[in-house]
């Protein structure tokens, strides 16, 4: 499996570049930062690494640099992405030998396919050798924190999005094969036409050769008229008799072409309806791919949601802890004012008892006042607590069930695939 270190600051563009590899079967180590991605390459050799040109502390540009000075990750491919992509930018990269710049946001499988092809470039070249326990240290280290179901999930979406590109492969086919039969009918019409433009001589010839024969024989007749009760006159009929024997076997012939070019040309309204027929069916095949690729682009769509989704349902469930920590703090408040009502009491108790010092009673019930105002702020600041916590709890409801029904619709898109 192949090793891609995916170094940016932004979380959203690490998230969706993991997704897009790992879809495509490579294991994809994520680095927040420069360091981080420098702290990597220290100790690891990933087979591609994708770094973004602008990051808080070393810059892409710095990572590529720090690839190409050491002798065994020279050979690295390093592909940068840049939300700006200018001759500078480009300039830039070429001063550290980078091997391409990349636009973000990715457009469909830009990234993916960019990768491919460095991998495809770095496995033509010689690379050097790889210590064993460099090989172990990778291994152990291409993990990354996927559950079981985000992995079952990821396994039947690689299925589906095979079977996908199989069937669009033989659709592609048989678009070919189609395609060839197209031509090869295109090719019987252009020959069939070809005999109709040579029957249509033929026809002409035949005309000319029937015009001839009547000039022949009315000539025929003239010298038969002219030299009737000689031998000479005899002689010349038997030749034009001769001649017209001839000239009769060659416009038989004619006419057998002639027959044969019309039995050509039945043919071609049947060659012409064949090939309307292979055009309507390669039209439909056409339709059948568009819709098919309009599909795998509402999936793309749908996962992007879902991803979204996600985020927001983590960002619920983080204010809902924050909500929870409140009303646990609420609960200490309590147990705090429920103690010092405790306090007062036996306060109260000791200025019964000691009735003697008025003055000392009249303070303590100042004081009293103001510690059941401050309790009453409290009480209300609980209740607060509690009204923000089941407002979180509602929004956490309805986000459950809006996540419920996109997985609802991205089950009934899985099975609309298969």
């Amino acid at each position: 499996m192949p090793k891609i270190l995916v170094a940016d600051d932004s979380i959203a563009v690490r998230k969706v570049a993991e997704r897009l590899l790992t879809e495509a079967g490579m294991g994809v180590t994520l680095a927040a930062n420069g360091e981080e991605a420098l702290a990597f390459l220290a100790k690891e050799r990933p087979d591609v690494v994708v770094s973004d040109v602008i990051m808080p502390d070393k810059s892409g540009y710095e990572v590529c640099a720090f690839v190409r000075s050491h002798s065994m990750l020279a050979a690295t491919p390093v592909l940068l992405i840049s939300g700006i992509v200018n001759d500078e930018v480009t300039k830039q990269a070429e001063s550290c030998h980078a091997d391409g710049v990349l636009k973000k946001p990715f457009q469909g499988t830009s990234l993916k396919d960019r990768v491919l092809e460095l991998l495809a470039k770095r496995q033509e070249s010689p690379e050097p050798a790889v210590t064993t326990a460099s090989a172990s240290t990778a291994d152990a280290a291409k993990g990354h924190s996927v559950n079981e179901e985000q992995r079952e999930a990821l396994r039947q979406a690689t299925a589906r999005l095979q079977h996908m590109e199989e069937q669009l492969r033989a659709e592609r086919t048989r678009s070919e094969q189609l395609a060839a039969r197209l031509k090869d009918l295109e090719s019987a019409l252009a020959r069939a036409k070809d005999t109709d433009a040579s029957l249509e001589a033929e026809q002409e010839r035949a005309d000319q050769l029937a015009q001839q024969l009547a000039a022949e024989q009315e000539r025929t007749r003239q010298l038969s008229e002219q030299l009737t009760g000689t031998s000479k006159v005899a002689a010349r009929l038997k030749e034009l008799e001769d001649t017209l024997v001839a000239e009769r076997d060659a416009a038989s012939q004619v006419v057998q072409q002639l027959n044969k070019m019309e039995a050509l040309a039945s043919k071609v309204p049947d060659l012409e309806r064949r090939l309307a027929d292979e055009k309507a069916q390669i039209e439909a095949l056409t339709q059948r791919l568009a819709e098919t690729k309009s599909v795998a682009t509402k999936a793309k769509e749908l996962e992007a949601a879902l991803a979204a989704e996600r985020e927001k349902f983590s960002q619920a469930a983080s204010r809902l802890a924050e909500s929870e920590r409140r009303v646990q703090e609420a609960a200490d408040l309590a147990r705090a004012l429920e103690a010092e009502k405790r306090k007062s009491s036996d306060t109260s108790a000791q200025l019964s008892e000691a009735q003697r010092h008025v003055a000392r009673a009249r303070e303590l019930e100042t004081l009293l006042a103001t510690e059941r105002e401050r309790n009453a702020l409290l009480v209300k600041r609980v209740a607060e607590t509690e009204q923000a916590a089941q407002q979180a709890n509602k929004r956490f409801e309805d986000m459950a069930k809006k996540l419920g029904e996109i997985a609802g619709l991205a089950s009934q898109l899985g099975k609309g695939r298969s």
